[in-house]
């Protein structure tokens, strides 16, 4: 079977190709014969009924500084494709969303993966509440009397932005902080919508496991390490990967998890979790393919390709 496929993503020629999933899943879709074409989501435009963009065929390669090879721009009905991979990275702001209302005209006939309109639905520091029975204790808030009784009842915090990625301006805010009131006056004024306020993990420094999931199954697992000097684990902030198994307590997480995403259309997911908590659920351009593979995990890039065609079969 050979596919059409489509890739909306961040401009390729800045990507990182040593850690980035976009790019394990666009060689596993050429080494299969599939038809591979780029763009942009600034290129994406609907036009009446019509969702149509201005896309370049595409080859890649696995050679860092000659990873990819674009043909002449063309104009095409984004319904002429078999599968579009929504791929850019967040910031989840308007542009994001107005992209995900595009797509959804054209899914399912074209296979969106993820689904637009579950993206656009479950956003991953929001989804991820619908099972508070598996997180720490969570506040979604900007609201200062609501956050310090919330500091009051469990001591050290994590406040991170509710629509943030990759680990930025996440801050641990200890019990009698003098930071405080200069961080929230900074979160105030930068960010217009609620923050995150979670209870701190210590044991986030023996590492933050992304979990990957695939079509609702359990797919490969890498376990970051934060630096010594550094809360965040995240490796594009230094992060360590190391090779890891799956404990009675995340098996149960992943179970519980499941269905849901199958029922939501969301067929490639990377969970967050700490010291067996699950903190977040990411949807959008998850990461943690090609770290996986490195540790001598399991290939995810071929098993999302295998989801996939037997979705377009």
């Amino acid at each position: 079977m050979t596919l059409k496929v489509a890739v909306q993503m961040d401009p390729i020629a800045r990507i990182n190709i040593r850690g980035d999933s976009t790019f394990a899943l666009l060689l596993e879709a050429q080494a299969r014969g599939h038809a591979l074409s780029y763009f942009t989501p600034d290129r994406l435009s609907l036009r009446g009924n019509d969702v149509v963009a201005s896309v370049q065929s595409l080859e890649v390669r696995d050679q860092e500084g000659d990873h990819f090879t674009l043909g002449e721009a063309s104009r095409v009905d984004m319904r002429s494709f078999d599968v579009v991979l929504l791929r850019q990275d967040p910031p989840f702001d308007l542009a994001y969303i107005t992209s995900t209302h595009l797509l959804e005209r054209i899914h399912p006939q074209t296979l969106v993966v993820n689904d637009p309109a579950s993206v656009r639905n479950a956003p991953e520091k929001l989804f991820v509440m619908d099972f508070t029975e598996l997180m720490p204790p969570t506040l979604i808030s900007r609201d200062k009397d609501e956050i310090n009784a919330f500091r009051a009842e469990h001591g050290a915090v994590v406040m991170k932005p509710l629509h943030g990625h990759g680990g930025a301006a996440v801050f641990r805010v200890l019990p009698q902080d003098i930071n405080f009131g200069s961080l929230y006056d900074m979160f105030a004024v930068t960010f217009r919508e609620p923050w995150v306020i979670q209870r701190f993990l210590p044991e986030v420094k023996h590492g933050d496991k992304r979990i990957i999931l695939v079509d609702g199954e359990f797919a490969g697992a890498v376990n970051r390490v934060p630096a010594a000097d550094d809360l965040r684990s995240n490796m594009v902030r230094g992060g360590a990967a190391a090779a890891t198994e799956l404990s009675p307590r995340e098996q149960q997480i992943c179970a519980t998890l499941g269905p849901r995403l199958r029922e939501r259309g969301l067929l490639f997911v990377g969970i967050d979790v700490i010291d067996g908590y699950l903190t977040e659920i990411n949807v959008t351009s998850p990461t943690g393919i090609r770290a996986v593979a490195r540790l001598g995990g399991p290939d995810i890039a071929a098993k999302v390709w295998d989801v996939i065609e037997v979705k377009r079969a």
